[in-house]
Formats: structure tokens, C-alpha cells, sequence
């Protein structure tokens, strides 16, 4: 079925002048095309018996396009709510792709005088913790990995897991790694998020892995890519993701819950949990635009929260003890210490008692 002219422009516009990756691009086009599905079947210009996905939406140009207003698109977000069943984050992506269409039409190419989506609000995301694997779980894995008979896929699997639980790579990210990406010491140049590039450093655990790989990586000519399959091209990330599946399953782990991107998550959260990272450091690890992406896991240390708050030295008073101390002279600065050690002295007759 073929795509309006107005879908199409839009799409190159992304991808010559703004620089949009592929990806974001083709997520772009699919929640158009959604949109301009559900406009055919609202402006009643659809035969209602007719398929959604069956829509034909060929048809649709800039005299459709002036419909639209604010009112449309609030009934399109109840759409995807009731009827797609689409989470908050699914519609807060729809949401952008819509305001950066209408502000192309309205700012770029001037075929609107007013932008319908201007005061289209993003839908408020629930704040979820990451789910990731613990540090038990990740060794697991890559002995699994390390399990594998046939050297090549071993080696190369082997390799893989590793720089995404240790740099926390995306998916994408991981996919577009060239040979000539790798410095031959300790860094890496991948294609991040917006078509951007980024320098990863690496550990000595995925230099070491990436040199015991490129040691069995057949040479083929006009392939750059570092991550062959077995017809010697570029693995994708459909490819990708199967595999770490297969491993996820074999390490009994439901690969339904876990995937590619639970292992940054898992990246992440041990360089947080284990190695002091600053906030901003971590930012810059996982190539965040903004550090509230990676506040998410400054609350995943339950246990470095309840020793925090058992460090504070008031923590094991209680009214009994309170009621036990003679007047306070807030005026002796001495009178603290002798305060700080029945604190002390009461703590160690409880270290006593527990043991």
C-alpha cells in the first residue's frame, strides 16, 4: 500500500536534513500511519467493516491534514489507551512524533498557519524501577555463554554480552560496531541515540574479549561489520536479540522479562551498586541527554539506603533512653561526648546481645 506524499517528505526531512536515525524514523512513520488510520475512521471517510490495519491511507494530504485539530488528537490518545491498550510511555512516543510532524508543517514548510498539536501534553509516565540482573545472575550467564562448543559462536557470543553487561550498550549501539570502531587498546565509537557518535571505554574484560574474538572473526572483504553471522554479514539486531534469548533461557531466566536492554540496565546498575559512579559519570556512560534518564537508578540500592539512615547516630535511641539522660546543657559543647559514648556503649552491648 503506498505511503501519502506528505508521510514520505516528512520521512526524508528527518532523515537528510535532521539527521534522525533509521530506527526513530521508522518509529516515526508507524505512529503516523496509526494516526492517519484512526482520522480516516473518525472523519468517517472509512467503511466501518473494513480491517484497521486494512486502512488505506494513500490518500491522505495536506486538505485532510487541515481537519485535524486539538480535539482530534485528544480522542486519538483515548484511542491508543482504550483501544490499543497502549502504556503511557507507548503514547508519550506517539505524542512527539505527532508535535514534530504538525511543527514541520507549520515551522518548515509552511503548509499549516497554526499547529493543532502545539498544546498536545505528554501523557505523565509511571516511574518504574529498572529491571535488571544481579551480579550472581550475570556471572550465570556468561558461563553459559563460555559453555559453548563451537568456538566462533562462543567466542563471539561470549564477546557481546560482555560489552553490553559491562558499558551498557543499547541495542543499536551494539549492532552498528565496525571493526575499525575498536582503537586496538581501550575504547570503542558507536552510533547513539539522534544518529550521534559516542566513545565507549572499555575494561580490561572486554578488550581481552574483543582481542580473543577478532582472533577467529573471518576476513571478508567489503564487511566491516565487527559482529558477523554465519553468512558473514553484519548480525542484526533481530539476530541479536534471538541469541541472547537462547542464552537468557538456558540460564534459567524468562527472556519475556529480560532482553538486550535489561542488560544495560544490569550495565548500569552494577557500576552504580558496586563502583561509586557519580550520577554524572553514568550519564555519560550510557549517552543520556538528560541525567533524570539516569536517575532512575540512584533507587535501586535498597541496602546502601538502610545503612545511610542506620549511620545516623540517633538511630537506636529510644524514648527510654531519651528519658534516662540528665538535663541537657545545650550551651556544654563537652556534653556531647558524653552523650556520643552512651550512644556507643549502648550499641555495643546490642553488637553484644545479637551475637
Amino acid at each position: 500500500m503506498q505511503n501519502p506524499i506528505i508521510l514520505d517528505d516528512f520521512l526524508d526531512y528527518l532523515e537528510t536534513i535532521k539527521g534522525t536515525s533509521p530506527n526513530t524514523a521508522k518509529e516515526y512513520y508507524y505512529d503516523l500511519k496509526t494516526f492517519f488510520k484512526f482520522l480516516k475512521i473518525r472523519y468517517a471517510s472509512e467503511q466501518a467493516n473494513v480491517e484497521f490495519e486494512d486502512i488505506d491511507i494513500s490518500d491522505v494530504n495536506i486538505e485532510f491534514i487541515r481537519k485535524v485539530n486539538i480535539q482530534d488528537l485528544y480522542a486519538f490518545m483515548s484511542f491508543l489507551d482504550k483501544k490499543k491498550n497502549n502504556r503511557n510511555s507507548t503514547r508519550s512516543r506517539k505524542v512527539a512524533s505527532i508535535r514534530s510532524f504538525f511543527k514541520y508543517l507549520t515551522d518548515k514548510v509552511n503548509l499549516l498557519e497554526k499547529n493543532p498539536a502545539a498544546q498536545l501534553e505528554f501523557p505523565k509516565i509511571e516511574s518504574r524501577h529498572p529491571i535488571y540482573l544481579t551480579l550472581d545472575q550475570a556471572l550465570n550467564l556468561l558461563k553459559i555463554v563460555s559453555q559453548n562448543t563451537n568456538e566462533y559462536f562462543r567466542k563471539r557470543d561470549y564477546c557481546i554480552i560482555t560489552l553490553f553487561l559491562n558499558c551498557g550498550l543499547r541495542l543499536s549501539e551494539l549492532a552498528s560496531i565496525d571493526v575499525d570502531s575498536f582503537n586496538g587498546k581501550d575504547t570503542l565509537t558507536v552510533i547513539g541515540k539522534g544518529n550521534k557518535e559516542r566513545t565507549v571505554f572499555l575494561n580490561e574484560s572486554c578488550v581481552s574479549s574483543i582481542k580473543n574474538y577478532l582472533q577467529i572473526r573471518p576476513v571478508v572483504a567489503n564487511e566491516k561489520a565487527l559482529f558477523l553471522s554465519k553468512r558473514k554479514q553484519r548480525l542484526s539486531n533481530r539476530a541479536i536479540q534471538h541469541m541472547i534469548d537462547k542464552y537468557l533461557e538456558k540460564s534459567g531466566l524468562d527472556p519475556t522479562i529480560y532482553s538486550t536492554h535489561k542488560l544495560r540496565h544490569t550495565a548500569a546498575t552494577l557500576m552504580y551498586k558496586y563502583g561509586n559512579v557519580d550520577i554524572r559519570a553514568l550519564q555519560e556512560i550510557l549517552g543520556h541527554e538528560s541525567v533524570s534518564t539516569t536517575q532512575i537508578y540512584t533507587h535501586i540500592d535498597d541496602e546502601r539506603l538502610r545503612k545511610a539512615v542506620n549511620s545516623n547516630p540517633l538511630s537506636e535511641i529510644s524514648v527510654e533512653d531519651i528519658e534516662q539522660l540528665k538535663d541537657i546543657d545545650i550551651t556544654n559543647n563537652n556534653q556531647d561526648d558524653d552523650i556520643n559514648n552512651n550512644i556507643k556503649n549502648k550499641k555495643n552491648k546490642t553488637d553484644k546481645k545479637s551475637k
